[in-house]
Order: C-alpha cells, then sequence, then structure tokens
C-alpha cells in the first residue's frame, strides 16, 4: 500500500512561468505542476493544496507561523509532507519549520531555479525526488530536510550558494545527509541532535548586521534608536569587531537586548579566541551570545522564536550555544 503524501505549494519559481516573449519569469494564474500527480502515482497516494503563492522574498516569518501551522494540523492524516518554495528564502523557511513542528515524519521543502517552461527546468524532477525521499523510510527522525538536485540536506546547514546554478543548495563544512539515485535514496549521515520549540505567535522584532572593515558606527547608533528586541552580527573571522563598535556593542547590552554572534564566514564556527579590544574574548566577556555554526538569517530565525519562550540571557546562550 501505497504512503498519502501532502505536496503544500507556497510560490516561488517552481511555481512560475517563463514569458516566452519577453523572457520574464513570474507568477501564473495556475500552478504549472497541479495536474502532473500522475508523475507521482508510482511512488505514493499524493494530495496538494496551495497554502499561499508568493515569491520567497515576500515571505515573512508570520507566513512561516502559519506554513508550520496548517503542517501541523494535516499531518496526523498524512506519512510525509513536501512543501514547495523559492529559494530565495527557502534555507530560512526550512529551518523555522525544523524549529516548530514536532514530528518524526518526513518534512521535505524544494523549489526550482528554473521555472517549468523553460529549458533546463529543475522544477518537476526536484518535487518527484521530493516526494520519493518523503516516502523512503530511512527520511524519519531527521528533521526538516532539503531536497534539491539529486542530494538531501539538513534545514539547519543547508544554504543557497549560487544565484543561478540548479546546484546552488549546499552544506558548506558538513555536506548533504544523502543522495537520490535512480533506483534509491541513500543516506549516508544522520543528524545528532534536534531541539523544537512550540509557539503561538512570532512578535519579536531581531535585526541583522553584517562586520565589515571601517564598519560605521552609524549603523548601530540607529539600532540603539530603533529598540530591537534582539540583535544578531554576522562577525569578522572567528567573532571579531572593529574596535569602535565595542562602545555601541555595551551600549545594546546595557539596553537588555541580546546579541547573538555568528561568522560572516560559511566555514567554521565563532570562538572566542582573540583578547584584543574588539576580539571575540573581549565580546564574550562583555555578554555576546556565541552561536554554534548558524549562519546570520538562521540565527535571526532562532532567535525571534527563542525570544517568544524567554528573556533570560542565561537561558538563550544555553539554546545557541549547546541546543543544536
Amino acid at each position: 500500500m501505497k504512503k498519502k503524501i501532502l505536496i503544500v505549494h507556497t510560490g516561488g519559481t517552481i511555481s512560475m512561468a517563463e514569458n516566452k516573449t519577453t523572457g520574464e519569469v513570474t507568477t501564473v494564474t495556475k500552478h504549472p505542476l497541479s495536474e502532473l500527480t500522475y508523475y507521482f502515482n508510482q511512488y505514493a497516494d499524493v494530495e496538494e493544496m496551495i497554502e499561499f503563492s508568493l515569491p520567497s522574498p515576500h515571505i515573512e516569518p508570520r507566513h512561516m507561523l502559519q506554513l508550520a501551522n496548517r503542517i501541523q494540523r494535516e499531518l496526523p492524516y498524512y506519512e510525509g509532507i513536501v512543501v514547495t518554495h523559492g529559494t530565495d528564502t527557502l534555507e530560512e523557511t526550512a529551518y523555522f519549520l525544523d524549529l516548530i513542528v514536532h514530528t518524526d515524519k518526513p518534512i521535505i521543502l524544494t523549489g526550482a531555479m528554473r521555472s517549468s517552461n523553460e529549458i533546463g527546468s529543475d522544477a518537476l524532477y526536484n518535487l518527484i525526488s521530493s516526494v520519493r525521499v518523503a516516502v523512503d523510510e530511512q527520511a524519519r527522525n531527521k528533521g526538516v530536510l532539503v531536497v534539491m538536485n539529486d542530494e538531501v540536506h539538513t534545514a539547519r546547514n543547508v544554504t543557497k550558494t549560487s544565484t543561478s546554478n540548479v546546484a546552488t543548495f549546499q552544506s558548506p563544512q558538513f555536506g548533504p545527509l544523502g543522495i537520490v539515485t535512480k533506483d534509491s535514496i541513500v543516506f549516508h549521515h544522520t543528524i545528532t541532535s534536534r531541539y523544537c520549540y512550540s509557539v503561538e505567535a512570532i512578535n519579536h522584532r531581531v535585526f541583522l548586521l553584517k562586520a565589515y572593515a571601517g564598519m560605521d558606527n552609524g549603523l548601530l547608533e540607529a539600532i540603539i534608536d530603533a529598540k530591537p528586541d534582539g540583535l544578531v552580527v554576522e562577525a569578522l573571522g572567528q567573532g571579531n569587531l572593529p574596535k569602535e563598535s565595542v562602545p555601541y556593542i555595551e551600549k545594546i547590552i546595557e539596553l537588555n537586548i541580546p546579541i547573538v554572534l555568528v561568522s560572516r564566514c560559511f566555514q567554521g564556527i565563532v570562538q572566542p579566541t582573540y583578547g584584543y579590544e574588539g576580539g571575540g574574548r573581549r565580546l564574550k566577556e562583555l555578554g555576546v551570545i556565541f552561536s554554534n555554526g548558524l549562519t546570520g538569517p538562521k540565527a535571526r530565525i532562532k532567535l525571534q522564536i527563542a525570544l517568544e519562550k524567554t528573556y533570560d540571557l542565561a537561558k538563550l546562550k544555553d539554546m545557541f550555544e549547546n541546543e543544536n
């Protein structure tokens, strides 16, 4: 007996079509893959629904929460769920769902770099691959997965690495959990831990700031004036900032605004190594929270969720440094 799988469409290139006259890729009135379920019938009993139809730059945390709630409601009736999504913010939605949705059933996110009527489209193939992974028993208990271009990635580690290449989704430093072959799904890694948090809403403003040489402190002044609920800083190297930014970091912490530090490097983790002014060791002594390997956008997602649970800096520190 075939497993029941639900495909939830949310928009993105995978739901768009190319205008053959102008070359423009844009939304269409009818989802181009909505009547192709016969491609999936050999793998699963598939049903489809449209939750929303948005280009992924229009996706906000409130949409992510809406999607998470929809998935939670539908999970009792299906053995796996596949979500189609635009690729620009797919990794953020995937990680949000990974932190929110409590289940051992497979939840797969996929998308396309080329719309369904473009030459060399990856839309239908990625969707078929995702259904195949969703019905595979080994895909259980691995958290939310991203399936693109014959690879299976964890929501926590995957990131978009190219603006247009179909092999854009990679997991730097870790590699994919598995691969999709013509005959089977092959997993060669697994996750070692997973933490989920129950939230009713996402109401906290968290800013994301990327450090650079000669950073203008006017940006930090503007952040202080804006009074966000939290701040994520993509620091230099192992977790260092220009020394001129330190007084502003101190002021933000004095205002009880938690600061989470990640690296702007795409490999490695931040560490309190350097003791010079602005160095990671000094920042940690000030009370900056060091994240264990997350990218800036994902650390922002996690801090937004974490602030729905607690304002306690010690608890926030534990969530970022120990709960991976």
